[in-house]
């Protein structure tokens, strides 16, 4: 999905979102149809620490009730951080990661509900989240016992005035409810799926796209044992990437992927099924349907989980 560019060279905001829509969520009428034009070169790619929070922004946070489990959602003006006004995405510069997705409650509450059923387990896991934004769910595997959780935006800004914040707040609200002898380690990274990893900290060592295809890599113990994803599956364009960065950073052979997006993003043509036919025609990985969600809200939602064959 590219962004058209108006007479000053500078590209027009793309809103995900019809404005007149009241549930806040779902693709609405407001993309621009037109032909493709080259994004402009990506922000550099960097590790943002926490000490490098925003202290310039206001950053607000409100409850939400996932089926039982509080946690906090965090509030920042896209006008305060990037000088831009309703607009929820401006490609190849600011990614939508300031806005809350459906997507990623759909997430949580299917974390959680694996958990109980005794799907899943994240006592000890390292956990990536790709385009983490809010950062819910990663935040929910900090509190249910990983080890680690790295979490990755395209902006970095996002993580200094939105993430890293909501992590704290959170961390901070349920720390009755953790062992801090037993605290994740949590880091911050920047970057577009190309590059993210050069910075992510476990990654496959051997890139040989034909040993990773036949599930092979160099160091077994490589990877996170589980990535976690919201809503980053709206770019026809930017989905191989995605995709090829999900096998370099997925340990082999136990590494599972949870991945909550919209079936289909009218007017841009991404979903998650556009995502889903790259991984079986792949054939590295094996995807499964965990839910559906159809409250009328948006278009269909649904959750996957992928897995090596």
């Amino acid at each position: 999905m590219e962004a058209n560019t108006s007479a000053t060279g500078r590209p027009d905001p793309f809103r995900l979102f019809d404005e007149k829509s009241q549930s806040g969520f779902g693709f609405g009428s407001g993309f621009l149809d037109g032909p493709e034009k080259p994004l402009p070169p990506p922000p550099p790619s960097v590790e943002v620490l926490p000490s490098q929070v925003s202290l310039n922004v206001e950053f607000n946070v409100e409850p939400i009730d996932l089926d039982g489990l509080t946690l906090l959602k965090g509030r920042v003006s896209t006008k305060e951080v990037f000088g831009l006004s309703n607009s929820d995405l401006i490609p190849g510069k600011y990614e939508g990661g300031l806005k809350l997705w459906e997507g990623s409650l759909d997430l949580v509450k299917t974390l959680s509900s694996e958990m109980q059923s005794g799907k899943l387990s994240l006592t000890g896991k390292r956990v990536l989240e790709l385009g983490c934004g809010h950062g819910l769910p990663g935040i929910f595997a900090c509190l249910k016992g990983a080890q680690a959780v790295h979490f990755q935006d395209f902006n970095a800004e996002v993580l200094q005035c939105l993430t890293i914040p909501n992590v704290n707040a959170n961390i901070q609200q349920n720390l009755s409810a953790t062992d801090d002898n037993n605290s994740a380690e949590v880091r911050f990274f920047a970057s577009d799926w190309n590059e993210a990893h050069l910075i992510l900290p476990h990654v496959h060592a051997d890139d040989d796209d034909d040993d990773t295809k036949n599930g092979q890599t160099v160091d077994q113990a490589a990877g996170y044992d589980i990535i976690v994803m919201a809503e980053t599956v709206y770019s026809v364009s930017t989905l191989p990437s995605l995709y090829k960065l999900i096998k370099k950073c997925l340990c082999s052979p136990h590494g599972i992927v949870y991945l909550a997006a919209k079936k289909h993003y009218f007017g841009v043509g991404g979903g998650s099924r556009r995502f889903i036919s790259i991984v079986e025609k792949d054939g590295v990985l094996a995807a499964s349907l965990v839910s559906e969600v159809t409250d009328g809200s948006s278009n269909v939602r649904e959750v996957w989980k992928l897995h090596f064959r």
